[in-house]
């Protein structure tokens, strides 16, 4: 008797001779008579009963034919050997398809999932050779049916489900003292400690750009400014002896000199110790600006995943205060100003300022000038975008002004929203974590298979139950996916789990990361609340009070059943405010075809993003705030608030710091300024006018157009699918 399957991928399960009568069932569907649930029963049960104790998938097939073969219904044993060879060719056939349009290097949604990706390149033709080959390969060997059923369904997407073969975690928040303090191991090489700002700095970017290679989400430093503070004073103590020896006189006595900030002077009138001291300041200042210079330059040209991309980095800066973390900040902010290379605008690192009352936010903290300048820097590049600490939920209470190493209780953010901070299973704080994995639910599709239901209250309570349904559905197969994750082993994460990851440290190379990995989080998102709200009631939320209470119901049911699964399942789920680019289309795609164009709904190309007000809908940035700021504190695991405006932001700092007084008065975690910036690649003339050809200065034609696609910049839309350049299309300006 049959009682173990192998699966095509060597997994084994349990023998369940139900899936012999379905697969013959389908087979008899085809055919003149129709079904025989007798006789496909009785094969089923004649198989199972005189089979090996264990027998593959392909034996179990072949033993089909050959019962119906023998049975009167010869004619079901060539539909189903037809049925068995069409899926293998279908398989092979779509397969082939994707390929060849990669081989052509055709702009479709295939080749533009990701737009920080060139899949043009032979490396980025690589990668999406492997991509989608691993996808089938998830999809028909590592997901268990039901969940494989929901994907097929479009009622969830698994995210990066071609890095699930591997085994890796999204993403983590680095530690970067370890690294800076004790030197870097990976894999064929190390360094040594840093010793001073320019070292420092180069350490940043390979820590960032070597884990990004084992993992398959963004990579992030919380704490940038207190990080790399202490080697601004290593490099002015280093300046000091090169001033002493340079005057041949002993100024060492001018290493441990208090230093308010550090700001370049003229020299002039400067005689003795007070000279060498602001020679030595100006020196350092100058270092770190180069450095500051390196580490924006590499972040934008150092290639990771097999050389097609650069680093999805980002860092958190803004409340370290001493002198020499104002100095990194200053710096930093005065390299995203000028630009790099010809003055281009940087893609990357995202730049995060942590906005803090009494320390870099209100007149009067010591950082509140810096804060100024983050403002006018974002109105030229778009970066920093905002972190407020002072939202409710982003306050800890071990949070103290006089800690030197506060940070440690501050929330950072990293790429498009993404926040990890509680913890279940070890200390309350972000360095050292990070995501897991993610999978998003389409609610737009459980509330459209709702819409026949004439009632309001019934529609809307069959709605929750669907809703329940998904949530289970996604928590479990992040559960499986996180059985999967935890067989692999240190030594297949050189950097990452050599101390980076918390706890890591302390395991050997053969153990699994079984014991660590549970200090990351499990991720549910959702998309579509606009859409799924019209569907129910007729209404978005950003035109409706009904619509509000009902998102607001909605988004804080699925919060509070996320939370629960934390206790169900022992793990750190967590709720995440999506932030779709190629899904933002597919589930629309799918769903148009299933049920045709809907009003509001599916007549578009595109859901609007998570609980966002839709981008067509016209409202001030007050309005947007008002609506979506509410939703902020359920969405624990990341969210992004912005707001598109019209003009040249350049000469106008104070709207960005308008959208940042919104962001406290509305409670709202995150948010970042939208607008258009042009730049001539011929001349480098730079202006806001929409839709520019022509440069005014030169002439040229070659104008480079930013823009944000979700929470980061993409410098070409040549790169976006077309649902995102449909919504860029859509975007209204917020006045």
């Amino acid at each position: 008797m049959i009682q173990t399957v192998i699966k095509r991928d060597g997994r084994k399960v349990e023998f369940n001779n139900q899936k012999i009568v379905a697969a013959i069932l389908k087979a008899m569907d085809i055919t003149e008579a129709g079904q025989d649930i007798v006789l496909a029963a009785k094969i089923a049960d004649t198989i199972s009963k005189s089979g090996k104790a264990e027998m593959s998938v392909e034996e179990i097939q072949d033993c089909v034919e050959m019962e119906l073969m023998k049975s009167p219904r010869k004619e079901v044993a060539r539909a189903y050997i037809a049925y068995r060879n069409q899926r293998n060719l279908a398989r092979k056939a779509k397969t082939n398809e994707i390929f060849q349009e990669i081989i052509d290097a055709q702009a479709n949604d295939i080749t533009r999932e990701n737009a920080n990706m060139n899949a043009d390149t032979p490396a980025g033709m690589m990668m999406k050779f492997a991509s989608e080959a691993t996808k089938s390969y998830v999809d028909e060997c590592l997901l268990s049916e039901d969940v494989r059923e929901a994907v097929a369904g479009n009622y969830i997407h698994i995210h990066d489900k071609d890095y699930y073969p591997t085994k890796s975690l999204t993403c983590i928040q680095h530690p970067l003292d370890l690294i800076l303090e004790h030197g870097l191991k990976a894999g064929h090489g190390e360094s040594r400690p840093a010793k001073r700002i320019e070292t420092a700095s180069v350490l940043a970017c390979i820590s960032m750009e070597t884990v990004q290679n084992e993992m398959h989400g963004g990579q992030a430093i919380p704490a940038f400014d207190f990080y790399l503070a202490p080697f601004v004073r290593k490099t002015y103590e280093e300046e000091i002896d090169k001033v002493s020896a340079m005057m041949n006189a002993d100024f060492s006595e001018l290493k441990g000199a208090p230093i308010d900030d550090y700001l370049k002077r003229d020299l002039v009138g400067l005689q003795g110790k007070e000279r060498a001291m602001q020679h030595a300041i100006n020196q350092t200042v100058g270092r770190v600006h180069q450095a500051m210079e390196a580490f924006v330059h590499n972040m934008n040209t150092i290639h990771s995943r097999g050389g097609n991309q650069v680093v999805f980095s980002s860092i958190n800066y803004g409340t370290d205060t001493s002198a020499e973390g104002r100095c990194i900040i200053r710096e930093i902010l005065n390299t995203t100003y000028e630009g790099v290379g010809n003055g281009s605008t940087a893609i990357f690192p995202i730049q995060i300022w942590k906005k803090k009352k009494g320390v870099s936010y209100l007149p009067g903290d010591r950082n509140y000038d810096l804060y100024k300048f983050a403002c006018k820097v974002t109105a030229r590049r778009f970066f920093p975008n905002f972190l407020n600490l002072d939202a409710t939920y982003n306050q800890d209470d071990a949070w103290k002004e006089d800690d030197p190493k506060r940070y440690v209780h501050e929330v950072p953010t990293m790429g498009c929203r993404t926040r990890v901070y509680g913890n279940k299973f070890g200390p309350k704080t972000s360095i050292g974590r990070g995501n897991l994995s993610f999978t998003t639910i389409n609610i737009v599709k459980l509330a459209i298979e709702c819409m026949s239901i004439e009632d309001k209250d019934t529609r809307i309570q069959k709605f929750f139950q669907k809703l329940d349904w998904a949530l289970e559905i996604a928590a479990k197969q992040l559960n499986e996916r996180f059985d999967f994750q935890k067989t692999a082993l240190k030594k297949q994460f050189p950097l990452l789990m050599n101390g980076l990851w918390l706890g890591s440290e302390k395991l050997d190379d053969n153990d699994t990361i079984e014991s660590v990995m549970n200090q990351g989080t499990l991720s549910i998102g959702f998309i579509g609340l606009a859409e799924c709200l019209i569907a129910l009631i007729g209404k978005h939320h950003g035109e409706s009070e009904e619509a509000q209470d009902l998102g607001l119901r909605i988004v804080s049911h699925m919060a509070e059943k996320i939370n629960g699964f934390a206790e169900t399942y022992q793990h750190n789920f967590t709720f995440l405010a999506t932030p779709a680019e190629g899904l933002s289309g597919a589930f629309t795609r799918r769903d148009k075809k299933t049920f045709g164009v809907l009003p509001g709904i599916t007549d578009k190309d595109y859901y609007t993003n998570s609980s966002h007000v839709p981008v067509y809908y016209h409202c001030t940035p007050e309005h947007k705030a008002r609506i979506e700021g509410p939703y902020n504190k359920y969405e624990n695991a990341g969210h992004i608030f912005y707001v598109e405006i019209d003009g040249d932001a350049t000469h106008n700092p104070e709207a960005i710091m308008q959208i940042v007084d919104l962001m406290d008065k509305y409670d709202i975690g995150y948010g970042s300024v939208n607008h258009n910036r042009n730049r001539c690649l011929d001349c480098g003339y730079e202006d806001s006018t929409e839709g520019l050809a022509e440069c005014p200065h030169c002439h040229g034609h070659h104008i480079d157009t930013l823009q944000r696609i979700t929470g980061y910049l993409v410098g070409t839309t040549n790169r976006w699918n077309s649902a995102k350049l449909a919504e860029l299309k859509d975007r209204v300006v917020h006045k």
